[in-house]
């Protein structure tokens, strides 16, 4: 069974990098305290590292 992360968009985007803007768009994410839950894959995996210091992430069993 693959496993799940629970991503939280703690921060707003305004003000950041284009790719990293991007990054949290392509996990799902559309505002602050707004969460999603994704498969923990390489792709998204380096999309949350992009944009670290935006994101709350834990693992769902």
């Amino acid at each position: 069974m693959a496993t799940k992360l629970k991503v939280t968009q703690l921060k707003s985007t305004y003000g950041e990098l284009r790719n990293i803007v991007s990054s949290v768009k392509g996990l799902g994410l559309r505002r602050r305290h707004h969460s999603v839950v994704v498969a923990d894959t390489r792709e998204n995996r380096g999309m949350i590292n992009t944009a670290t210091h935006l994101l709350k992430v834990e693992e769902v069993a």
